[in-house]
């Protein structure tokens, strides 16, 4: 197996593309595919003041990588969920990235917030994975904003994206199917949110950061056993493997003609207003926003066990 571009001995091959690359010259197609979608989807300007969300895996710190690489202005977000040696390790992780490359960095901690995951996993009955992601995002916006960020990155993948959309399809939500894509513009107190490696895909994202010699943390979340999104992924995994290309094809084709389409249906059908919630100022459909509704019941659900 040689290399598509100098021939030399290839260390990766990609169905999806009809090609195989050695190392060097598959660090350049990475980075081309970033680059591109970048450009093609205006997702992003070189005086954007970006603000990266790092997890400590593979995707966030390749996208903090190659974005620093392009020469954007970046600068990571770690958030602690408070999950035991889990969240610790991802921390280090995040933390001994950013400190070796020189990366400016900021961390929000849970613990601090008074609303670590096993806290609210143990009082609240609902599904830890949404409760996790509606707290995560909050606080992505809130630093964004705050700290004057003109957009938020996230390490999204084609895989993910793919998994997402067909979980959206399979429930036919026009609303979600109508806004879904690489692109959020900044509106209604929401800052702009990008998602610059949705060409790529979880193996390529994994093979680029290993490559670079980029340590991450690979470790599974403890709550996330039996997410339906992980099961998603593996079905088009195992598409991919018989007919390579159509998670891209999929995507693309939803890009191009889909997202269109529902848009248009689903243009002016919001009978809602977006206003300050009255107790953080985070925007909100209701007069209090989910998150501080749930520290409120977090708080009421402590001081019952304390009685």
């Amino acid at each position: 197996m040689k290399c598509k571009v100098c021939k030399a001995p290839a260390v990766i091959s990609l169905p999806s593309h009809n090609a195989a690359f050695c190392q060097e010259h598959f660090g350049k197609f990475f980075m081309k595919q970033v680059s591109e979608g970048i450009r093609k989807r205006k997702l992003l300007e070189y005086d954007d003041k970006i603000l990266v969300a790092l997890s400590g895996g593979k995707d966030s710190l390749g996208l903090m990588y190659a974005l620093a690489e392009l020469g954007y202005n970046v600068t990571g977000l770690h958030i602690d969920l408070g999950i035991f040696d889990s969240s610790k390790k991802a921390r280090s992780v995040v933390e001994d990235f950013c400190k070796d490359k020189g990366y400016a960095l900021k961390v929000v901690d849970f613990e601090k917030e008074g609303v670590p995951m096993p806290l609210i996993k143990k009082h609240i009955r609902r599904p830890i994975c949404a409760i996790c992601g509606k707290f995560k995002r909050h606080y992505f916006n809130k630093v964004a904003l705050e700290d004057g960020y003109t957009a938020l990155a996230t390490g999204h993948n084609l895989d993910d994206e793919v998994a997402r959309l067909f979980a959206n399809t399979l429930r036919w939500d026009q609303a979600y199917l109508s806004d879904q894509g690489p692109l959020l513009p900044a509106e209604n107190g929401f800052a702009k949110k990008v998602k610059p490696l949705f060409r790529v895909t979880e193996f390529e994202s994994a093979n680029f950061s290993f490559l670079k010699g980029i340590p991450y943390h690979h470790l599974p979340c403890p709550y996330s056993g039996g997410a339906s999104f992980t099961g998603h992924k593996m079905l088009w995994r195992d598409l991919e493997l018989r007919s390579p290309g159509s998670k891209r094809s999929f995507y693309k084709g939803f890009l191009d003609r889909g997202q269109p389409a529902f848009a248009a249906i689903h243009e002016g059908r919001k009978d809602y207003e977006v206003k300050p919630c009255e107790e953080c100022n985070c925007p909100t459909s209701a007069g209090i926003c989910s998150v501080c509704r749930l520290k409120k019941q977090l708080k009421q659900a402590l001081e019952e066990s304390d009685q």
